[in-house]
Parts: C-alpha cells; structure tokens; sequence
C-alpha cells in the first residue's frame, strides 16, 4: 500500500479511479490526471500493464489494483484499497469496455453476449455504486462521474448488438446517476468517443464493416482530443456538470451513418 507521504503533501489533493487503466484511453486519461496532481487508483485485468501505466505517470501518483470490474468482490476491493490509501475519492472514470469480433446478431454466442454485458455494463454499474458510498460519506461531499459510452449509443455499427445495447444502456446509467447523485453533490457526464487512435481501434485504419457492406478505412483522432475532453469535464466545479459530450474524428461516418 502506497504511503500518503509518497504521494506530496498537499492533503487536498483530488483522488480518482480509472478502469480499464492498462492502455489506450483509460492510461492516457490516467496519465494525464496524475499530472494534473491527482491521485489515481488503477483498475484493469493486467497487473504488467497496470504497472505501465504507473511508470508513465510522475512517481508515486498511481496506485495499480488489478481489478476485473465484472466481479463484484473485486470492485470492493478496488475502492476500499483507494479509500485506506488515499482517504476519499473525487473522480471515477468509469472506461472499461469492449466490444465481440463482428457476427450476426444470430451468430452471436450467448458467453460473448454475457461477457460484454457483465464487463461494459454491470462492472460500470458495480463501480458506480461503490463510487457513491464513498462520494456521500466524504468530507468534503460529493464527487464526478463520467461514463465511457461510445457513439454506438447512438447509431450502431452493423454486427454489434452486444455492444451496443451495452452503450445505450450506459446512457440510461448516465441518466439515473446523474438524476439519484444530486442528494449527495455527485455529478454524473458521459462522453461518447469516435475513432480514437489507439491499439483497440486500430483495425479502423484497414478497414471495417459499413451499414452498406462496404469495407472502408475510417479517418482516425489522435486520443489527446479524449484526454482534453476528459479533463475538461472533470475540471468542472460540482454546481456545474457536462452531461453529454461526442468527441469524434471530424471526417469519420457517423452523422448519416446507416
């Protein structure tokens, strides 16, 4: 367990948690945080890449918990292992997610289908409610919450049930947190990405199924804009809140899509 004292002294320093810190957005947002002075607890199945991201960081601002936030006992322990180590929580960036390789809807196994959902939207579920024991019980009270939904929330791509029925449920999330957080001063935003360049999107470059059944290289982003946006929104005083936000690749197919 990380010591406060290795962590600077400012005791006012905000506290947040990132799922799905092992790569792409989630440790670049991670990162980023960590070099805006907070201090962050990471969450992801791989304790190397955990690590990695750690190493990324300035020294001593990460704390890595290896978490597979669709187990439940593993998501206590993430956030009771933040809260002994650094005392409250400020931020949850609820990122983890992914999607099943394209199949027909009736192709789809039932495993995939239940993997997707117990990952992308019962482990944001688990780490929200966990997020609010904390959040209200704090002194000071309060805190922010952004969900990673997607811009398959709102028009899928073909081949994708599994994930995209996970995305538009994350909206009606969105909207209940944000609605049950007001008692507590817990704000609740989501931000819906398309085309980020990282390793999970990387076969956008080559080229991928479109709703005409065309194959077509799609226009990329560099995921900085993510990161900009992210901080953005969690720079937020909690009187002020930013519920939906897309940041897309200006020039990939989605307004018009399908």
């Amino acid at each position: 367990m990380l010591a406060d004292n290795a962590l600077g002294s400012d005791a006012m320093s905000k506290v947040a948690i990132v799922t799905g810190a092992g790569s792409g957005i989630g440790r670049a947002v991670a990162v980023a945080l960590a070099g805006q002075g907070y201090r962050v607890g990471l969450a992801g199945r791989r304790a190397a890449e955990l690590e990695a991201t750690a190493a990324a960081a300035p020294a001593g601002s990460c704390l890595p918990v290896p978490t597979d936030v669709a187990d439940p006992g593993a998501v206590e322990r993430l956030f009771t292992r933040v809260r002994e180590s650094f005392g409250r929580l400020d931020l949850l960036f609820n990122n983890a997610g992914f999607g099943t390789p394209a199949v027909p809807l009736e192709d789809l196994s039932i495993e995939k289908w239940r993997s997707v959902v117990d990952v992308n939207l019962s482990g944001t579920f688990y780490c929200t409610q966990w997020a609010f024991r904390l959040m209200k019980d704090q002194s000071p009270r309060g805190g922010r919450i952004i969900n990673n939904g997607s811009i398959s929330a709102t028009a899928p791509r073909p081949f994708s049930a599994a994930y995209t029925a996970t995305k538009h449920a994350i909206t009606g999330l969105t909207k209940s947190t944000s609605l049950d957080g007001r008692a507590y001063d817990i704000a609740c935003g989501q931000i819906d990405i398309g085309n980020a360049e990282t390793a999970m999107s990387e076969r956008m470059k080559s080229g991928v199924l479109q709703a005409h059944g065309a194959v077509l290289a799609e226009p990329m982003m560099a995921v900085d804009n993510v990161v900009r946006a992210v901080l953005f929104m969690a720079s937020l005083p909690l009187d002020a809140n930013v519920q939906f936000m897309t940041v897309l690749a200006t020039k990939m197919p989605f307004i018009g899509r399908g």
